[in-house]
């Protein structure tokens, strides 16, 4: 299997540019390692890579996960979060283990943090419900990773109206967390979880804004009417 790392990382130095490269660590605070790849290229040799792997078992597929995310490199951690969605139907519960570990070892910004937890863990609590507790403890943790992840896991099943409570949890837990990373990440699921429970939201706010960072009520309420923004932001 190390030739497929090989090639994927033989593909993604060939395809770096001037442009991506040079303008690649202006969407980040914290320092980032990186090719210079768009994005759309990432996804194209993931693919092309998938082909080769994907009548492999995870036993087979995590460990080339791992040594990907273990590079640091920001594209090849895209790569595992192209490749391991893709597995929906073998993941289990026990998996959550290794997820978390993988958090807390290997994701060092938000756009790791938010492309590995979106499609894998939250299509893994689509299928396995009873998963979401295991998110009420990562909000809990002292990582800014794993609190993150815990917000932004349900970003998916919240667009469709799921999980509401756990939402809502989730976000009381974080709620006065000073970490700027966790509150955009918890004020992102308020937001999405407001296409459907636009009502609940803004209730959800009204009620917490008096602790609930700027940063974060003003991500939760993006999508409301200017007049409901308007309320939620006003001061008392």
């Amino acid at each position: 299997m190390d030739e497929i790392i090989e090639a994927i990382r033989q593909e993604l130095k060939a395809n770096s540019d001037d442009n991506t490269r040079n303008n690649y660590q202006r969407f980040f605070k914290e320092k980032v390692t990186y090719y210079g790849v768009k994005t759309g290229i990432v996804n194209k040799i993931a693919n092309k890579h998938w082909n080769e792997v994907k009548l492999l078992d995870k036993k087979t597929v995590f460990p080339l996960c791992e040594e990907l995310l273990h590079s640091g490199f920001t594209e090849e951690a895209f790569i595992v979060s192209s490749w391991v969605p893709n597995m929906i139907m073998q993941l289990e519960l026990s998996d959550l283990s290794t997820f978390k570990s993988w958090i807390e070892n290997f994701i060092d910004n938000w756009a790791k943090c938010d492309s590995f937890c979106n499609h894998t863990i939250g299509g893994l609590i689509e299928r396995q419900p009873e998963a979401v507790m295991e998110l009420k403890k990562w909000a809990k943790s002292d990582n800014r990773w794993l609190k993150r992840a815990a917000a932004v896991s349900l970003i998916v099943p919240a667009k469709k109206g799921n999980f509401l409570q756990d939402a809502l949890e989730i976000s009381s837990i974080l709620l006065s967390d000073k970490d700027e990373m966790v509150q955009k990440g918890y004020g992102w699921l308020l937001k999405e979880a407001s296409r459907k429970h636009q009502r609940e939201i803004l209730d959800y706010v009204l009620t917490k804004r008096k602790t609930m960072p700027r940063t974060a009520l003003r991500y939760a309420i993006e999508l409301m009417p200017k007049e409901l923004r308007a309320k939620a932001m006003k001061k008392d």
